[in-house]
């Protein structure tokens, strides 16, 4: 039997990490791969949300929210492991997604990590600190960065 490879895939839900889902299952995957899809939960509405608002209930509706959208999420991405026949697992993890990505890996006895591109423009590239840039420099295992045609280094 063939020996099982341990492969995470980074995905937040965006079109870019789904194209890196798709792209994985047609170039790269095999047969006995057991598949880790790592999600880091960001609070957008939190942040988002005008500094008056400090009343506690309006706070925990708009987490629970939010809390709902991840679960929703995260159903989405068990799903298409399981529609395409994969062995894996999908983890939610909080924290600096780059960071949380490589720890994963690591925990995890990964062979690869796969993350997708959100190609942004410099000035907001600059700003999000590339989550794929943090990855390719701090893992120890190789890293596929999937970066759509069309979605390169528009200014």
């Amino acid at each position: 039997m063939a020996s099982q490879r341990n492969v995470v895939l980074a995905m937040d839900g965006s079109d870019h990490s789904m194209y890196a889902f798709d792209w994985y299952l047609k170039n790269i995957h095999k047969a006995h791969d057991h598949v880790i899809i790592v999600h880091c939960p960001e609070y957008h509405a939190v942040m988002q949300a005008p500094m008056v608002l400090a009343d506690a209930t309006a706070v925990s509706e708009i987490i629970a929210e939010e809390e709902r959208k991840i679960k929703a999420l995260l159903n989405d991405f068990g799903e298409k492991l399981r529609s395409a026949g994969i062995g894996g697992k999908v983890k939610s993890v909080g924290g600096q997604p780059g960071e949380v990505v490589v720890q994963v890996a690591e925990e995890e006895g990964a062979s690869l990590i796969i993350t997708g591109t959100r190609g942004n423009g410099t000035i907001r590239r600059t700003l999000m600190g590339s989550v794929s840039d943090f990855i390719v420099h701090h893992s120890h295992v190789p890293v596929l960065v999937c970066r759509r045609k069309g979605h390169g280094h528009e200014h």
